[in-house]
């Protein structure tokens, strides 16, 4: 029996389900199209890691703030490796890329409503120390209630103990919490070590993903292609039980 829910954010609510690697890339098509694949993996990873080793993000800032923050960084590294970039498109990539998001939870929103409605949420996600201010701005914040984020908790994704803690703040046992998450290695693997449900959103497969299904034969409970599909999901877990309230 579902009592309580469990949401990833990046690449599940803002992108539903696209990496954003593969977002961003489509606005640099636009505004910077001479940025090769490889060159543009290589600087979207160095982004990452900036981001994640260097306090450059502070608990005041915004999902826009944060790509402002995460295509400049990609941008130094690009010009190191000889690139000609106008710095005025680090500006029109991250509102671009923030529209989206902004589309994106949007189309959610509705979906999330009706959750909380029926079940406690709790967002779990690997984010920068501001998430509650990401989630304010996108005026969702008040659907969750707990986030459990991990710069402020100060364990990651693929741990399961970023998930336990989720379970602890439903204050339910992991059997009747599901959890719902794009990557199978960071959301799946670990809730089902966890001994919750899982709800994986499989829009668009990640490579590592390929790897931790067929290396360590975890399974999801069920398989969404849309984030809108979670409700029927959900419904279809746990039917036996009439415990979906609509």
């Amino acid at each position: 029996m579902i009592k309580g829910i469990l949401i990833d954010y990046g690449g599940t609510i803002d992108t539903n389900g696209l990496h954003w690697a593969n977002v961003l890339k489509d606005s640099y098509a636009q505004y910077e199209p001479t940025v090769g694949d490889q060159l543009f993996a290589d600087a979207y990873v160095f982004g990452e890691r900036s981001l994640a080793i260097n306090p450059l993000v502070k608990p005041s800032h915004n999902f826009f703030d944060i790509l402002r923050l995460k295509v400049a960084q990609q941008f130094n590294f690009l010009k190191e490796k000889g690139c000609m970039l106008r710095d005025e498109n680090i500006e029109n990539i991250a509102a671009q890329c923030n529209g989206f998001a902004e589309a994106t939870i949007a189309k959610a929103t509705p979906i999330l409503e009706q959750l909380a409605d029926a079940f406690p949420l709790v967002m779990v996600s690997n984010f920068y120390g501001n998430l509650n201010t990401v989630l304010k701005d996108f005026n969702i914040a008040h659907l969750f209630r707990h986030v459990v984020e991990s710069a402020v908790v100060g364990v990651r994704k693929p741990d399961p103990k970023i998930y336990q803690l989720g379970v602890e703040a439903l204050q339910l046992p992991p059997g009747e919490c599901v959890v719902i998450g794009d990557s199978f290695g960071k959301d799946i693997v670990p809730a089902k070590q966890c001994g919750c449900a899982a709800i994986w959103l499989n829009a668009k497969g990640w490579e590592e993903d390929r790897h931790t299904i067929a290396q360590d034969g975890y399974k999801a409970d069920a398989e969404i292609k849309d984030f809108l599909e979670t409700p029927a999901a959900i419904r279809s877990l746990q039917k036996a039980y009439n415990f979906w309230k609509v």
